[in-house]
């Protein structure tokens, strides 16, 4: 493995390494500035919109992204590596625990 991707998988253990959401809060606002946690936060917005069958125009207009970004973030949720979908099923798994 090369050094980068040894980084990336040190940054992604570290991140299932941590166990409540003020611990994910405290090193997500020491990792990254206000606008990226903000843009991360509209990108996931945009994921359950689209899976919720929005139009690309609603979700804009609703999140303040550009059109470019919306259709990215499409064509990731469609073509990606599967993540967003995962997320998706573990959001309403997470959910409908919570409801019960």
């Amino acid at each position: 493995m090369n050094q980068r991707t040894l980084n990336k998988t040190e940054l992604y253990k570290i991140i299932l390494s941590l166990k409540s959401l003020r611990e994910a809060e405290l090193f997500f606002h020491d990792l990254l500035t206000p606008e990226e946690i903000e843009d991360f936060a509209k990108r996931w917005q945009v994921v359950k919109m689209l899976n919720a069958g929005m139009s690309y125009a609603d979700i804009q207009k609703a999140t303040s992204l550009s059109s470019t970004t919306v259709a990215r973030t499409s064509k990731w949720v469609k073509k990606g590596g599967g993540g967003f979908l995962l997320a998706l099923k573990r959001a309403k798994k997470s959910t409908s625990r919570k409801v019960k």
